[in-house]
């Protein structure tokens, strides 16, 4: 593939970006694959560290995600590059690069990696997330014991258990809320943080239709930051109009003395 190719294929990806350029260096680099610089609008790849465009894609993708990232962002990008906004963008665009045909995903194409991860998920991860889950119903029993003999739960976890305190009461919640031990120990952890059921129920269905932990992760920041907004707006709402009652009864009262002093007259 030449620049303008690489070009076309990441405008399929997002056609409303601002324009950029694909600058292919001609060289090789022990230490990045490619840059992007903000200042210029530039995608940089080293082409010569490529032997696929596959390959070369994918980088080409990563760099388009901070282009994306910088462009779009109404506030000024964190010095930490990496973000989890960028990462959901990233990953998004990937994606869709796969449904468009344009990117071959390697860990669902490749036989010896589908079996390893089918191996370590079913084996390990779902399995120990299903222990977690269920220790969280011993632990239930534990509060229960706790209140019968007049000790401190807390002081169980700390002392008989040597348990972290989030790390228990998250366990009670795996257990209590029902999650989905498919999801992962971690990805669990994420969904016993909400606490709507229907929007709970909702993030782990994303998870386990394959949305990475990043992209559940913006999803659920934006929310918060739109439902704080709103609550900022209610308030100032509610103040504007105790406000307007209150002067609209001062002028009531200042209009009936105009109304008697004119009578007076």
């Amino acid at each position: 593939m030449n620049q303008e190719q690489v070009k076309n294929t990441l405008i399929q990806l997002d056609n409303n970006v601002e324009d950029f350029k694909v600058i292919f260096s001609g060289k090789t680099s022990k230490k990045v694959n490619g840059l992007y610089h903000p200042d210029k609008k530039e995608i940089i790849i080293h082409n010569k560290n490529f032997n696929d465009d596959n390959s070369l894609i994918y980088t080409a993708i990563h760099e388009f995600a901070h282009h994306i990232h910088i462009t779009y962002s109404t506030i000024p990008v964190s010095n930490r590059s990496h973000t989890n906004e960028f990462w959901s963008i990233f990953h998004k665009l990937l994606f869709k690069a796969e449904e468009l045909r344009l990117y071959k995903n390697i860990f669902e194409t490749n036989e010896e990696f589908n079996n390893l991860t089918k191996e370590i998920k079913n084996s390990y991860l779902f399995k120990n997330a299903e222990l977690m889950k269920n220790a969280g119903k011993l632990l239930i029993k534990a509060v229960e014991l706790c209140e019968k003999y007049k000790v401190r739960f807390e002081d169980y976890v700390d002392r008989g258990l040597m348990l972290n305190r989030n790390t228990a009461n998250t366990m009670v919640k795996l257990y209590t809320m029902d999650i989905n031990p498919k999801l992962g120990y971690d990805n669990m952890k994420i969904v016993s943080r909400i606490k709507d059921k229907g929007e709970r129920k909702k993030i782990e269905n994303d998870f386990l239709e394959g949305k990475t932990q990043d992209m559940i992760k913006t999803e659920i920041s934006s929310k918060n930051k739109s439902k704080d907004a709103i609550n900022i707006l209610k308030e100032e709402k509610t103040r504007l109009e105790r406000t307007i009652n209150r002067l609209n009864k001062k002028l009531e009262t200042i209009t009936q003395k105009i109304n008697e002093i004119a009578a007076s007259e």
